[in-house]
């Protein structure tokens, strides 16, 4: 499993993400149906809270989960009211703000809160056609940066660039350590992240 360094200054935090190495159970965690949207769930207990793509809790002891296998696991957390979010993102949720939308579910003070955005396919590993582009920005076919167009989304809603901690591995590249749907298709395993205070 892979930590994040700026929420492991946390001691009353638990968190990690995924990798082929990782345990592949969500048992005990609070977890979703994910569906590539911009919904936002809260969490007051373990098992499926829904249909959506991110969850956010209050509770200690409940520990929120995500699945991905290119698409960005996001942890965030808001150090002063002690409410925690994490978010599946990949280009379809990215697009339509889900990280935007987890905050504003937190009620935080963008500047209270951490993020750390987790490994998913790089820049490098990640041509789209011109529709997909286009909802990035550009105009024609290439290459997007998802984890940096959460990281600007997060920016723009005033998180200080020195609260988000971007881990910047590749899921493509990495075939020894992650799971990429695109690299393997049907094949691809899925990888576990998740969140939790406790206490």
């Amino acid at each position: 499993m892979i930590r994040s360094s700026l929420l492991s200054e946390l001691d009353w935090l638990e968190h990690e993400f995924g990798t082929r190495a990782a345990p592949l159970s969500q048992a005990g965690m609070a977890t979703l149906k994910q569906v590539h949207s911009a919904r936002v769930l809260e969490a007051a207990a373990t098992g499926l809270a829904g249909e959506g793509d991110a969850l956010v809790t209050d509770r200690a002891g409940v520990i929120l989960s995500v699945r991905t296998a290119d698409c960005y696991p996001i942890l965030l957390v808001d150090v002063k009211r002690r409410v925690v979010a994490a978010i599946h993102a990949g280009w379809r949720g990215t697009s339509a703000g889900i990280a935007i939308e987890a905050l504003r579910k937190m009620q935080s003070d963008p500047s209270d809160v951490w993020a750390a955005i987790g490994p998913g396919i790089g820049e490098c590993c990640y041509t789209v056609g011109q529709d997909v582009a286009r909802l990035f920005g550009r105009n024609d076919a290439g290459k997007i940066d998802l984890a940096e167009a959460n990281r600007s989304q997060l920016m723009g809603m005033e998180v200080p660039a020195e609260n988000i901690d971007v881990i910047g591995l590749c899921t493509f590249c990495g075939a020894d350590q992650f799971h990429s749907y695109r690299r393997d298709k049907e094949q691809a395993g899925r990888m576990i992240s998740y969140v939790g205070m406790t206490g």
